[in-house]
């Protein structure tokens, strides 16, 4: 059944014969698997369990299936690790360890704890976490040493009330259970300094929790809360404070009162606006509000000078307030995927600005003064100041149906030839003509450009210099030759025009002599 190195424990053993009375004070034993071992004899595994005087106890990582009920006679024993193993039950005789004060038996397949496993009084840190767990004994309470108590990754959907009894208790993790709601005494944990609720199907979190006055770091995100209670500002000692990925609409005023938040997340919910009192949260040094549905942030969050990390991507945000220049230690500033059209120039007064990210917005420039950040990254893609191009409805000549166009439509249909096409292509020709003008200037720029829609036949009729022409477009993988074409041609017409330039000064020179002569 149990793989152990058998030399090993001979050696424990001996020791313990040599010693009057078995006097091993304080020694920790590690059980390693051994694949290569002989065929295992269950009593050898049970001379574990004969070490009286043993105080630590780890045999984590193994293929235990049973603990025996000789560990009754590990009575001063102070630590047990029995994790990661296939432990199915834990014997009533455990509650003869009366010295026991730390116990881990996570990822093992218990489903339950024996009924005399509350007479560990001396309990003071509990480590169940992944073993099936479907309840918790009713008297739970009467561990009252209780400071660490972990029971994540269990199935547990209802906590007894005696939990509230373990007035010591600092650690209780309660995350990714099945609980639907906490009992009202949760409030009553007057010790507790972090509790995590995360991956629950908690809707609502009880007024009374505002009693814990310790409370340093609460976690309820990934359920399904609706708001936060307005007495989460009784929570004077929080610093974080995570409820991502919930359906909460708004953040209540009394957030304001919690002067020692550092950390807050309330990103993946449906916020549509921040209280104005968030600006009182002096602490606060990252804000995460990302996928929400915000339009605007408050002027006051210019007051949160310690502010090191605020995130606001994909939200709805329209504009940004220009006290946002006031936050004054901001070095990573993201919102992307808003719809921003410009950035305050007082952005440039957050000096310590590092990072800026507002890719997916709407902007059509960036102010002037942030070329006084030092900035060290700055996102911009996919900024479109105005919206694509829009279809207009029209009618197939030759069908009759009623089709989408544009003015980019019809497409030009790509060709190997290249440049051969290029005649064909009456806008690229007036762009080379464009070029070559010499009577091209600045002014030219400003000139009002007409649109004529006009069919082939037509073409060569339209003389009027103001009007421009709709051709076909040409397709995008020629573009690149069409442009070397052109430059090709503006070369030889310079080259010709500096040849005219020194055939005219030859006449000249020759008339010149002529003329002497």
């Amino acid at each position: 059944m149990y793989k152990v190195d058998e030399t090993l424990l001979a050696s424990w053993h001996t020791f313990n014969s040599q010693s009057p009375g078995g006097k091993i004070k304080s020694y920790l034993v590690h059980a390693k698997t051994l694949r290569d071992s002989p065929p295992p004899r269950t009593h050898t595994f049970k001379q574990f369990f004969q070490l009286a005087k043993l105080r630590k106890l780890g045999l984590s990582d193994n293929e235990i299936h049973t603990i025996p009920s000789e560990i009754a006679n590990l009575m001063q024993l102070v630590e047990l690790d029995v994790s990661r193993n296939d432990i199915l039950g834990i014997p009533e005789s455990i509650s003869n360890c009366k010295a026991l004060q730390v116990a881990d038996f996570s990822g093992n397949p218990l489903t339950k704890l024996p009924e005399s496993f509350t007479e560990l009084r001396n309990l003071t840190c509990l480590s169940i976490n992944d073993i099936s767990l479907q309840v918790l004994p009713e008297n739970i309470g009467n561990l009252t040493n209780l400071v660490s108590l972990e029971l994540r990754e269990n199935i547990l959907q209802f906590l007894p009330e005696s939990l509230s009894q373990l007035h010591k208790l600092e650690e209780l993790d309660l995350g990714n259970n099945e609980l639907y709601s906490l009992p009202n005494s949760i409030g009553h944990l007057v010790s507790l300094k972090d509790l995590w609720l995360d991956g629950n199907h908690l809707t609502e979190i009880p007024a009374e929790l505002d009693n814990i006055k310790s409370l340093l770091c609460l976690d309820v995100s990934e359920n399904k809360l609706e708001k936060l209670p307005e007495e989460m500002g009784g929570l004077v000692s929080l610093t974080d404070l995570l409820v991502s990925q919930n359906n909460i609409d708004s953040l209540p005023e009394s957030i304001g009162k919690l002067r020692k938040l550092s950390i807050l997340k309330v990103d993946q919910n449906q916020l549509a606006y921040l209280p104005e009192s968030i600006g009182n949260c002096e602490s606060l040094t990252e804000l995460v509000l990302t996928e929400n549905q915000l339009q605007s942030l408050p002027r006051s969050i210019g007051k949160l000078k310690r502010l090191f990390h605020l995130n606001c991507d994909r939200n709805q945000l329209l504009s940004l307030p220009k006290e946002i220049g006031g936050c004054s230690s901001l070095n990573v500033f993201c919102v992307r995927e808003n719809r921003l059209t410009r950035i305050p120039s007082e952005l440039s007064q957050a000096t310590e600005l590092h990072v800026l990210d507002v890719s997916g917005n709407r902007l059509t420039h960036l102010p002037l003064s942030l070329t006084t950040l030092q900035l060290k990254a700055l996102w911009l893609s996919e900024n479109q100041s105005q919206p694509l191009l829009t279809f207009q409805t029209d009618q197939d000549p030759k069908s009759g149906e009623k089709v989408l166009t544009c003015v980019l439509l019809p497409q030009q249909p790509s060709d190997d030839k290249g440049s051969d096409n290029l005649a064909r292509c009456g806008g690229m020709e007036s762009l080379v003509n464009d070029i070559a003008n010499e009577t091209w200037d600045n002014n030219a720029v400003n000139r009002t450009s007409v649109i004529h829609f006009v069919d082939g036949d037509d073409v060569d009729d339209d003389d009027d210099p103001g009007t421009l022409l709709r051709r076909a477009t040409p397709h995008p993988d020629q573009l690149k030759s069409m442009k070397r074409a052109a430059e090709n041609l503006r070369n030889d017409m310079n080259a010709a025009k500096g040849l005219d330039s020194n055939k005219n000064e030859v006449n000249n020179a020759a008339d010149s002599v002529t003329t002497s002569v």
